[in-house]
């Protein structure tokens, strides 16, 4: 189940632009930002697999996040900002328009449980390198 409880804006009441959610998806270990759609798409990668999409300059800002695909219909029907992935595989993907609706802390976590939900399928040797353990 993916985790709900992190707290990684401690304090900080601003809301997060395309410089914050680029911040956020390259913190997550061994992550990498590729543009193998064009350089206006931002695609973040932990060992060549993509955890989440964003066109960074388009205005609302948005992000695509791998989900649990239960999650996912709960997260689209709690939240209008929240929709199946564009272009994506709609069962386990999910887009989120950052502009309003969704707070910040959700976010994040989405962003985490995506890279989470990645590396979980990774070689055992792969997640041992990078230092990942789960939830």
């Amino acid at each position: 189940m993916p985790r709900a409880t992190r707290s990684p804006i401690h304090g900080t009441m601003r809301r997060m632009d395309a410089t914050e959610l680029r911040r956020w998806c390259l913190r997550q270990a061994g992550a990498i930002e590729d543009f193998p759609f064009g350089s206006e798409h931002s695609v973040f990668k932990v060992a060549g697999k993509m955890f989440a999409l964003s066109a960074l300059d388009r205005e609302p800002l948005e992000v695509s996040v791998k989900c649990e695909p239960e999650l996912a219909v709960r997260l689209r029907d709690s939240y209008p900002a929240i929709r199946p992935g564009y272009h994506l595989n709609k069962r386990h993907w999910n887009t989120v328009t950052l502009d309003a609706g969704v707070p910040d802390q959700m976010v994040y976590d989405m962003i985490e449980d995506s890279y989470d939900l990645v590396v979980s399928a990774l070689p055992k040797r792969v997640r041992e390198q990078l230092g990942w353990a789960p939830g």
